[in-house]
């Protein structure tokens, strides 16, 4: 009541639960008008702002900022800050364009799959695990991947956390390269959701995401036939497919 009788922004600061949720009851989220979860843990420099509910704008923006002696600083372009530790290219690494709030940003996806010596292991960091479940499935049934005696680790490159769909390509794209043991060019992006029959999904904002690759040096990608940009996109070829078999040929 005071915050809007005075017109003044107002911050309470909660806790958060083991799982990542709001602790305690839920009106905290309920009566205010954005939610932040502020992200980060000692060992890492940066730290991530997240918007989880905003009446009047777009909800997941992000905010990476890093930890400097002088305070948080902003990062302006944090898709180089993700890719900046890549070195020469090695199998299981894919890069692909996740659409965090109201921008494109850049993270790479890590794949590690080795033979399990005893019942196979799925262990994913920045990904949802059933997502990832279903992907194996349908590389299997619908590509001919075979990973059922693979141990299959995931993790998206620095913190990150992916909720949307897009990242389907990548993950896929970088599980097939390290069973391979063929890494992938080091100027390819990826994404796109993939479907259960295998057909390879369009996502939203797809042209904006492949311009902010081509402003960082990538020269080609795959995506979804109905992610191909109506104009040439100046110094990137785009390879627009229409299922998962076909990405993956484009691999080989």
């Amino acid at each position: 009541r005071m915050a809007k009788a005075s017109n003044v922004a107002t911050f309470l600061v909660g806790h958060v639960t083991k799982e990542g949720g709001i602790a305690g009851p839920r009106v905290l989220e309920h009566m205010v008008d954005t939610v932040l979860f502020f992200e980060g843990d000692g060992s890492r420099r940066y730290r991530v702002l997240r918007a989880i509910k905003n009446r009047f704008g777009a909800v997941n923006e992000l905010g990476v900022f890093a930890m400097t002696d002088g305070g948080l600083k902003e990062v302006a372009n944090p898709s180089a800050m993700f890719l900046s530790g890549r070195g020469e290219a090695s199998s299981g690494s894919a890069v692909m364009a996740a659409w965090e709030g109201t921008r494109p940003l850049l993270v790479e996806v890590q794949a590690l799959v080795d033979r399990s010596p005893a019942q196979p292991r799925r262990v994913a960091v920045g990904v949802d695990p059933h997502r990832l479940a279903m992907l194996l499935a349908v590389m299997h049934r619908q590509a001919g991947i075979p990973v059922v005696d693979q141990d299959v680790f995931i993790n998206v490159v620095g913190g990150v956390r992916i909720v949307e769909t897009a990242s389907d390509l990548a993950l896929a794209s970088a599980i097939y390269s390290s069973l391979r043991d063929s890494p992938l060019p080091m100027d390819l992006l990826v994404f796109g959701e993939l479907g259960l029959g295998g057909e390879l999904r369009p996502v939203p904002y797809g042209e904006d995401r492949l311009r902010e690759a081509a402003k960082h040096g990538f020269k080609q990608a795959i995506v979804a036939q109905a992610n191909a940009p109506k104009r040439a996109i100046v110094g990137m070829k785009v390879n627009a497919v229409k299922t998962l078999s076909q990405a993956l040929d484009l691999l080989t």
